[in-house]
């Protein structure tokens, strides 16, 4: 498989049971390419300080890997990487990699938050989730440490746990902008359940005297319930949110 970034073609959502990760180099960049892309960051940081350059996976490629499955490229990178897709023609701007959880609640409606104004992506409609991180040198990036950081994400975004044996692959998805999720279905909770979990988390983070990532939850059934949500959207949610009711019927 030719290592290249995949082309923006999205939104695309793949409906497969598995992935399997592989490793490869970064692109090298030049020396100006290097240097335009550190004064977009520092720009973006100057703006938000909240900004941290912490390492995230990068996306290199995507393939098909038969019935039901994906190959996904990955790269090591840092956080600033994704200002590179800020700069015009930037050859070597690859995606980030990120996963995303669709938490039912009982009736079969499907949870959607919205990002702090403080975050990369502000006032933001999207599922639980967040960018991978990569595996300590020797670790391994597979299906099962993706699930496993989708969980940390319910924990450390809704103050939910799940064991990530109870998370499901629900398909993939390649974003308008370029970033590609891995997308886990959760088992059914309670609405009560999931707002009383985000309200102690609340409640937690302020008393550390930090503010959550999270400002506002909504249960959605349907794909025409989104016309109702004010701001930006993740694109992905009209293709989650069809899955669901098909998935429910």
């Amino acid at each position: 498989m030719t290592h290249h970034a995949p082309p923006v073609t999205g939104p695309e959502f793949f409906d497969v049971d598995r992935v399997r990760l592989t490793e490869v180099a970064p692109p090298v960049l030049s020396p100006a390419l290097v240097a335009a892309r550190d004064r977009v960051w520092e720009e973006a940081v100057r703006a938000n300080p909240e900004l941290f350059d912490g390492p995230v996976v990068a996306c290199a490629g995507l393939a098909s890997d038969g019935p039901g499955g994906l190959v996904l490229e990955w790269s090591r990178a840092t956080y600033r990487h994704r200002w590179l897709r800020r700069l015009p023609g930037a050859v070597g701007a690859l995606p980030s990699l990120f996963v995303g959880v669709v938490q039912p609640v009982e009736d079969g409606r499907v949870l959607v938050v919205r990002m702090a104004p403080w975050t990369s992506a502000p006032g933001r409609w999207q599922l639980p989730g967040g960018s991978v991180e990569p595996p300590a040198p020797g670790g391994v990036l597979d299906g099962t440490a993706l699930a496993r950081e989708a969980a940390r994400e319910l924990v450390e975004e809704l103050g939910v746990v799940v064991d990530h044996g109870e998370l499901e692959l629900a398909g993939v998805t390649r974003a308008r902008g370029g970033g590609v999720g891995a997308l886990y279905l959760a088992p059914p909770r309670s609405e009560a359940e999931l707002r009383a979990g985000f309200a102690g988390l609340v409640r937690a983070e302020r008393a550390r005297g930090r503010e959550p990532e999270l400002v506002e939850l909504v249960f959605l059934g349907s794909v025409a319930e989104l016309s109702g949500l004010t701001g930006p959207r993740a694109d992905y949610l009209v293709p989650v949110l069809e899955r669901e009711g098909r998935r429910t019927r």
